[in-house]
């Protein structure tokens, strides 16, 4: 048991920090990017809405009740940073980050976040059942929450680069956090506005 869990955690870990496949940590950075280390619960709140929505999927997919084409898959995750990001320059998104408790458009991004979280969840499936072989088809629970827990341990670091990466940018170049997002969101979806038009499966 030990074994599969180191295993599958640090497959689940390098799978989400893997620069190769940046187009997670593109999300997260479109996810954070209205957001200053003085919001952090929301951050947390919303990344772990993504995680509810991504651990959900991967396990449907990795048990076969799910099975959607990979180059669909691998289409609609672009689309939801492209999302995400235009949705941060709207002047409610970036209110938001000044008001406390559960405001409307905080909710919405919440379920956004799980909904987008859908979708990365059965990018990551394509990867995780490469994993897996037959004769583990009796550890595929644990291998599930094994690798689940290496991309939480991965996405919370990234995250919290990100918001590192924030902060100093808004301490030594003075930059309002107004300004920091819209230049953030705007090459994040530019970057999956590209992507997008490179894997149309159609």
């Amino acid at each position: 048991m030990n074994g599969i869990f180191s295993t599958y955690f640090i497959l689940g870990f390098e799978h989400i920090s893997d620069l190769a496949g940046y187009d997670h940590i593109l999300f997260l950075v479109a996810l954070c990017a209205v957001y200053t280390w003085t919001s952090w619960k929301k951050v947390a709140i919303i990344v772990t809405a993504f995680t509810i929505g991504h651990s959900l999927t991967l396990a449907l997919a990795a048990l076969n009740v799910l099975n959607i084409p990979a180059d669909t898959i691998e289409f609609l995750i672009p689309v939801t940073i492209f999302i995400t990001a235009i949705s941060n320059t709207h002047p409610a998104a970036m209110a938001s980050n000044e008001k406390k408790g559960f405001s409307k458009p905080m909710i919405f991004k919440y379920i956004i976040a799980l909904f987008f979280g859908l979708v990365h969840g059965l990018g990551f499936s394509n990867f995780f059942r490469q994993l897996t072989m037959p004769s583990q088809e009796n550890d595929l629970i644990p291998q599930l929450f094994s690798f689940n827990i290496g991309v939480e341990v991965g996405q919370l670091i990234i995250v919290g680069f990100i918001l590192t990466i924030s902060y100093l940018i808004h301490v030594l170049l003075k930059l309002s956090n107004r300004s920091w997002n819209i230049f953030i969101s705007g090459a994040a979806a530019g970057i999956a506005f590209l992507l997008m038009l490179e894997r149309m499966p159609f």
